[in-house]
């Protein structure tokens, strides 16, 4: 298929439809289009601004206590229209509900499940900032209840994002590969322009929330000191650091030029094991990364093989570039096997030329 003349249909007819195989994809390029239409729709509701009359707060809170912005709420009720009618879900569950939306009776129901964070970055809409969509979509195993949706990454069938930058992106697997397309506003379709994305296995490039950096485990520290070092340290290269606050903005840096996304487990929060949404955001996003070449972690473990227990459980995230990634899981590993032996430079040992010899 080439750049620039594939749209998202024929992309879709072409991978899915008329793609032989023992197991069959039937319906999964129908509602991956209406997924394209939900975000179509917010695309073109964002673009309004302030002028469109949803922004500022909605004075509500979701399941995980955090304040609503009247975009959270519009933009998930975009997905719940767009996706329910269509005879292909069983059940949807998005990080604005607690629990899983039941299919209205008037509809049939699907062999599908969506998950959805309708409006990631939310924070970023008053000052204008970079905002995006994710969504996740697994084959229905039984009933369409909680249980049904708390199964390994790795099994998910499609998984994608959408940002909304100064042009609107929708980036998709469906297990062949990461594959972007840029929606042409004139007439209305997503065309492929970024095929088989591919992250460079090595970067100079790191993304994490610095004022958390007494709170991070030392793994962790190890790792983004040793950036900061720059040259003059053990990686003897130099390194620049971001932070966007919003987790799509992050990874499509990464899927475009390399890098590392870190939003690891942090005392601050003693009780919670880390603090993104494990089937909205780091589920969805390591499917992309690892089908782009790259690796995503926990720090400890491979975060496709973590089985979520609840809908809104969150886990450390660490992924990207597979070298950059792979360094700090060994060096998790390091630490809890009391092997961590952080860098030091041999002239400040014992007997360095900078200290008296011992008496």
């Amino acid at each position: 298929m080439q750049d620039g003349r594939t749209t998202l249909s024929k992309f879709l007819i072409d991978t899915l439809d008329r793609k032989p195989g023992p197991e069959s994809a039937s319906g999964l390029s129908a509602l991956l289009i209406d997924v394209a239409a939900s975000i179509k729709t917010i695309s073109a509701a964002l673009t309004k601004g302030a002028l469109g009359g949803n922004y500022g707060s909605a004075e509500t809170h979701n399941t995980h206590g955090e304040e609503q912005k009247k975009l959270d709420l519009a933009t998930n009720e975009i997905f719940l229209q767009h996706c329910e009618w269509d005879g292909l879900l069983a059940g949807m569950v998005s990080e604005e509900m607690e629990g899983v939306y039941a299919i209205p009776d008037a509809y049939p129901r699907g062999e599908y499940l969506l998950a959805f964070d309708p409006l990631d970055g939310s924070s970023n809409i008053d000052i204008n900032g970079v905002v995006g969509s994710i969504f996740s979509v697994l084959r229905v195993n039984g009933t369409a209840g909680d249980a049904a949706f708390l199964r390994p990454g790795r099994e998910q069938v499609a998984a994608g994002y959408a940002i909304y930058g100064p042009s609107t992106m929708l980036v998709l697997s469906v297990g062949n590969g990461t594959h972007g397309f840029t929606l042409e506003r004139d007439v209305g379709n997503f065309v492929l322009t970024h095929s088989d994305i591919r992250i460079p296995e090595d970067s100079c490039e790191f993304a994490i929330n610095a004022s958390n950096e007494r709170f991070w485990e030392p793994p962790v520290r190890r790792y983004v000191q040793e950036c900061k070092d720059g040259k003059s340290g053990c990686r003897q290269r130099d390194f620049n650091m971001r932070w966007i606050a919003s987790m799509v903005a992050e990874v499509h840096r990464i899927l475009m030029r390399g890098g590392v996304f870190m939003y690891p487990r942090d005392f601050k929060t003693p009780a919670m094991q880390g603090r993104l949404r494990m089937l909205y955001e780091a589920s969805p996003m390591s499917f992309l990364v690892e089908q782009a070449g790259g690796m995503s972690i926990t720090g400890r473990e491979r975060i496709l093989d973590v089985k979520p227990q609840a809908l809104h459980e969150r886990v450390p995230v660490i992924l990207g570039s597979k070298n950059e990634v792979a360094r700090i899981g060994r060096y998790h590993g390091e630490y809890d096997r009391g092997e961590d032996k952080p860098y030091t430079s041999p002239l400040f040992n014992e007997r360095s030329l900078f200290l008296p010899d011992p008496v």
